[in-house]
């Protein structure tokens, strides 16, 4: 296979590939601007920020790149870092269907880049000023598209989803194997 350089430091990206028996060769971070366009949809942000992580790795081999990105409507939530980001994006989910968007983008050696999107719907139960603060207070939501982290103690709030569990988390295997199979 090709080398293949993962652009993220998310260790869960590096868990859902190891997953698929996947191991990049290295990990380069992508920093870019993750700052919505005016008027930008959430599924177009998720699929230009993974293809924009892409191309900013400069590297031998194959780039991996994603971007995960929760919606309620149009509305774009926050990766939360602070408290009150968090409590905001869990009165949002509360009682809600969600849409989660994650992009993935593969920069083939010879520059050109595919992607795949994957869109999954996660439900969420009516939260109590209780459990949201004790949420809060567990810190799991730090950093997290949304505020939660599905693969966590949030888990106990969703009631329905309808998608891709692995692309709540970071990464939508199938989409993403389908790209490295086709690169390899």
């Amino acid at each position: 296979m090709t080398r293949l350089v993962l652009a993220s430091a998310s260790p869960r990206r590096l868990a859902l590939l190891a997953q698929i028996g996947v191991t990049p060769d290295e990990v380069i971070v992508a920093d870019i601007d993750e700052t919505p366009l005016k008027g930008e949809t959430p599924r177009l942000l998720a699929l230009r920020l993974a293809r924009e992580k892409a191309l900013t790795v400069k590297a031998d081999g194959i780039v991996l790149a994603a971007d995960t990105v929760v919606a309620v409507g149009r509305r774009i939530l926050p990766k939360a870092e602070t408290e009150a980001e968090a409590r905001v994006c869990l009165k949002l989910l509360s009682g809600r269907t969600h849409r989660v968007y994650t992009g993935v983008a593969l920069k083939a050696s010879d520059g050109t880049v595919r992607t795949r999107l994957a869109e999954t719907r996660v439900s969420f139960k009516v939260l109590s000023e209780a459990e949201v603060e004790r949420y809060i207070a567990s810190e799991e939501w730090r950093g997290k598209a949304g505020g939660y982290a599905i693969q966590g103690l949030a888990a106990r709030y969703v009631t329905n989803l309808i998608g891709s569990y692995s692309s709540v988390i970071g990464l939508p295997l199938y989409e993403t194997a389908n790209l490295i199979e086709d690169a390899s």
